[in-house]
Protein backbone atom coordinates (compact mmCIF):
# COMPACT_ATOMS: atom_id res chain seq x y z
CA UNK A 1 0.00 0.00 0.00
CA UNK A 2 1.12 3.68 -0.64
CA UNK A 3 0.55 6.30 1.20
CA UNK A 4 0.69 9.97 0.13
CA UNK A 5 -0.12 12.82 2.76
CA UNK A 6 -1.05 15.88 1.36
CA UNK A 7 0.09 18.96 3.04
CA UNK A 8 -2.40 21.01 1.29
CA UNK A 9 -1.43 24.83 2.66
CA UNK A 10 -2.15 23.61 6.23
CA UNK A 11 0.02 25.26 9.15
CA UNK A 12 2.08 22.16 10.01
CA UNK A 13 5.96 22.10 9.93
CA UNK A 14 6.39 20.03 6.69
CA UNK A 15 10.11 18.72 7.42
CA UNK A 16 8.97 17.78 11.23
CA UNK A 17 6.17 15.97 9.22
CA UNK A 18 8.64 15.06 6.12
CA UNK A 19 10.89 13.57 8.72
CA UNK A 20 8.69 11.60 10.81
CA UNK A 21 7.19 10.16 7.06
CA UNK A 22 10.74 9.32 6.42
CA UNK A 23 11.60 6.98 10.12
CA UNK A 24 8.34 5.42 9.76
CA UNK A 25 8.74 4.36 6.00
CA UNK A 26 12.64 3.16 6.74
CA UNK A 27 10.92 1.13 10.21
CA UNK A 28 8.07 -0.10 8.45
CA UNK A 29 9.61 -0.66 4.98
CA UNK A 30 5.89 1.03 3.71
CA UNK A 31 6.22 3.38 1.21
CA UNK A 32 5.51 6.96 2.19
CA UNK A 33 5.70 10.40 0.13
CA UNK A 34 4.86 13.76 1.39
CA UNK A 35 3.27 16.59 -0.62
CA UNK A 36 3.81 20.09 0.21
CA UNK A 37 3.42 23.54 -1.01
CA UNK A 38 5.85 24.11 -3.92
CA UNK A 39 8.06 26.78 -2.26
CA UNK A 40 8.91 23.82 0.40
CA UNK A 41 9.53 20.98 -1.80
CA UNK A 42 13.29 21.51 -1.16
CA UNK A 43 13.07 21.06 2.04
CA UNK A 44 10.89 18.53 2.21
CA UNK A 45 13.01 16.58 0.08
CA UNK A 46 16.29 17.02 1.78
CA UNK A 47 14.93 14.72 4.61
CA UNK A 48 15.22 11.92 2.21
CA UNK A 49 11.18 11.19 2.15
CA UNK A 50 9.77 10.50 -1.19
CA UNK A 51 8.65 13.92 -2.36
CA UNK A 52 5.75 14.91 -4.51
CA UNK A 53 4.23 18.32 -5.96
CA UNK A 54 0.90 18.89 -5.29
CA UNK A 55 0.05 20.24 -8.69
CA UNK A 56 1.98 21.17 -11.99
CA UNK A 57 0.68 23.60 -14.78
CA UNK A 58 0.08 22.80 -18.07
CA UNK A 59 2.97 24.74 -18.93
CA UNK A 60 6.11 24.41 -20.89
CA UNK A 61 9.48 26.80 -19.81
CA UNK A 62 7.85 30.39 -20.88
CA UNK A 63 5.77 33.66 -19.78
CA UNK A 64 3.55 31.95 -17.34
CA UNK A 65 3.72 34.19 -13.80
CA UNK A 66 2.64 32.30 -10.86
CA UNK A 67 2.78 28.58 -12.79
CA UNK A 68 4.24 26.05 -10.93
CA UNK A 69 6.24 24.44 -13.89
CA UNK A 70 7.31 20.50 -13.62
CA UNK A 71 10.91 20.66 -14.44
CA UNK A 72 11.72 23.39 -11.33
CA UNK A 73 9.40 20.80 -8.86
CA UNK A 74 11.74 18.08 -10.53
CA UNK A 75 14.57 20.21 -9.60
CA UNK A 76 13.42 21.04 -6.24
CA UNK A 77 13.24 16.86 -5.87
CA UNK A 78 9.74 15.75 -6.74
CA UNK A 79 9.55 12.53 -7.58
CA UNK A 80 5.73 12.50 -8.56
CA UNK A 81 2.79 14.95 -8.60
CA UNK A 82 -1.00 14.98 -7.83
CA UNK A 83 -3.24 16.48 -10.41
CA UNK A 84 -6.68 17.75 -10.53
CA UNK A 85 -7.23 17.12 -6.94
CA UNK A 86 -10.87 18.27 -5.73
CA UNK A 87 -9.63 21.76 -4.42
CA UNK A 88 -7.74 22.56 -7.90
CA UNK A 89 -10.25 21.17 -10.46
CA UNK A 90 -9.16 21.77 -14.16
CA UNK A 91 -10.41 21.20 -17.54
CA UNK A 92 -9.75 18.50 -19.67
CA UNK A 93 -7.64 20.24 -21.98
CA UNK A 94 -5.09 21.42 -19.08
CA UNK A 95 -5.49 18.25 -17.07
CA UNK A 96 -3.98 15.99 -20.89
CA UNK A 97 -1.10 19.40 -20.62
CA UNK A 98 -0.26 18.34 -16.83
CA UNK A 99 0.10 14.61 -17.70
CA UNK A 100 2.36 15.93 -20.38
CA UNK A 101 4.24 18.15 -18.52
CA UNK A 102 4.80 15.40 -15.48
CA UNK A 103 6.07 13.25 -17.88
CA UNK A 104 8.65 15.61 -19.85
CA UNK A 105 10.07 16.04 -15.44
CA UNK A 106 9.36 11.94 -15.20
CA UNK A 107 7.10 12.42 -12.60
CA UNK A 108 4.68 9.71 -11.21
CA UNK A 109 1.17 10.82 -11.18
CA UNK A 110 -2.15 10.24 -9.72
CA UNK A 111 -5.18 12.14 -11.01
CA UNK A 112 -8.01 12.82 -8.30
CA UNK A 113 -11.85 11.74 -9.45
CA UNK A 114 -14.76 12.53 -7.35
CA UNK A 115 -16.70 9.22 -8.58
CA UNK A 116 -16.50 5.91 -10.71
CA UNK A 117 -17.36 7.39 -13.44
CA UNK A 118 -14.84 10.60 -13.30
CA UNK A 119 -12.05 7.47 -12.37
CA UNK A 120 -12.92 5.50 -15.74
CA UNK A 121 -11.88 9.21 -17.62
CA UNK A 122 -9.00 9.97 -15.59
CA UNK A 123 -7.86 6.68 -16.31
CA UNK A 124 -8.29 7.04 -19.74
CA UNK A 125 -5.63 9.79 -19.39
CA UNK A 126 -3.06 7.33 -18.89
CA UNK A 127 -2.02 8.33 -15.14
CA UNK A 128 0.04 5.85 -13.51
CA UNK A 129 -2.83 5.84 -10.46
CA UNK A 130 -6.17 7.34 -9.78
CA UNK A 131 -7.60 8.26 -6.84
CA UNK A 132 -11.18 8.66 -5.95
CA UNK A 133 -12.24 11.40 -3.34
CA UNK A 134 -15.56 11.94 -2.67
CA UNK A 135 -15.15 15.70 -2.14
CA UNK A 136 -18.11 16.05 0.59
CA UNK A 137 -16.03 13.30 2.71
CA UNK A 138 -12.97 15.25 2.82
CA UNK A 139 -11.39 16.74 5.92
CA UNK A 140 -14.08 15.05 7.55
CA UNK A 141 -12.57 12.01 9.57
CA UNK A 142 -15.37 9.93 7.97
CA UNK A 143 -13.16 7.03 5.45
CA UNK A 144 -14.64 6.66 2.27
CA UNK A 145 -14.15 3.43 2.90
CA UNK A 146 -16.66 3.09 5.23
CA UNK A 147 -19.22 6.32 4.77
CA UNK A 148 -19.82 4.91 0.83
CA UNK A 149 -17.62 1.26 0.58
CA UNK A 150 -19.39 0.91 -2.88
CA UNK A 151 -17.71 4.01 -4.26
CA UNK A 152 -14.20 2.13 -3.68
CA UNK A 153 -14.63 -0.91 -5.25
CA UNK A 154 -16.34 0.52 -8.24
CA UNK A 155 -13.66 3.04 -8.38
CA UNK A 156 -11.18 -0.18 -8.84
CA UNK A 157 -13.42 -1.89 -11.41
CA UNK A 158 -14.00 1.29 -13.35
CA UNK A 159 -10.32 1.81 -13.65
CA UNK A 160 -9.32 -1.93 -14.55
CA UNK A 161 -11.82 -1.95 -17.07
CA UNK A 162 -9.83 0.81 -19.04
CA UNK A 163 -6.29 -0.11 -18.06
CA UNK A 164 -5.29 -2.81 -15.29
CA UNK A 165 -2.07 -1.19 -14.96
CA UNK A 166 -3.41 2.07 -13.48
CA UNK A 167 -3.69 1.86 -9.61
CA UNK A 168 -5.82 3.23 -7.72
CA UNK A 169 -5.90 5.04 -4.13
CA UNK A 170 -8.40 5.50 -1.93
CA UNK A 171 -8.86 9.34 -0.41
CA UNK A 172 -10.96 11.71 1.61
CA UNK A 173 -11.49 10.59 5.73
CA UNK A 174 -8.44 8.67 5.85
CA UNK A 175 -7.03 8.74 8.99
CA UNK A 176 -6.09 5.15 10.95
CA UNK A 177 -4.84 1.77 10.44
CA UNK A 178 -8.30 0.26 9.88
CA UNK A 179 -9.44 2.96 7.32
CA UNK A 180 -6.10 2.24 5.51
CA UNK A 181 -7.00 -1.95 6.12
CA UNK A 182 -10.35 -1.11 4.68
CA UNK A 183 -9.39 0.72 1.44
CA UNK A 184 -7.14 -2.41 1.02
CA UNK A 185 -9.76 -5.02 1.46
CA UNK A 186 -12.17 -2.83 -0.87
CA UNK A 187 -9.04 -3.21 -3.70
CA UNK A 188 -7.41 0.05 -3.07
CA UNK A 189 -3.35 -0.11 -3.91
CA UNK A 190 -3.00 3.23 -1.68
CA UNK A 191 -4.08 6.46 0.20
CA UNK A 192 -4.32 9.55 0.08
CA UNK A 193 -5.20 11.69 3.47
CA UNK A 194 -4.45 15.00 4.68
CA UNK A 195 -5.34 16.37 7.80
CA UNK A 196 -5.17 12.74 9.69
CA UNK A 197 -1.30 13.44 9.55
CA UNK A 198 -0.85 17.12 8.65
CA UNK A 199 -2.79 18.04 11.54
CA UNK A 200 -2.11 15.29 14.16
CA UNK A 201 -0.83 16.38 17.12
CA UNK A 202 1.92 13.87 16.75
CA UNK A 203 2.31 13.17 13.05
CA UNK A 204 5.00 10.33 14.00
CA UNK A 205 2.80 8.45 15.88
CA UNK A 206 -0.74 9.17 12.96
CA UNK A 207 2.04 7.26 10.83
CA UNK A 208 2.60 4.64 12.77
CA UNK A 209 -1.20 3.99 13.33
CA UNK A 210 -1.69 4.49 9.78
CA UNK A 211 0.81 1.91 8.72
CA UNK A 212 0.16 -0.94 11.40
CA UNK A 213 -2.03 -3.41 9.32
CA UNK A 214 0.46 -3.53 6.59
CA UNK A 215 3.42 -2.79 7.98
Amino acid sequence: MFVLVNLKAYPCDPVAVATAAHEVSDATGVRIAIAPQAARLSAVADTGVETWAQHVSPVEHGSHTGSTLAEAAADAGAVGTLLNHSENRLKLADLDASLDAAERADFETIVCANNPDQIAAAAALDPDAVAVEPPELIGTGTPVSKADPDIVRDAVDAAAAVDDSVDVLCGAGISTGEDLASAQDLGADGVLLASGVAKADDPKAALEDLVEPVA
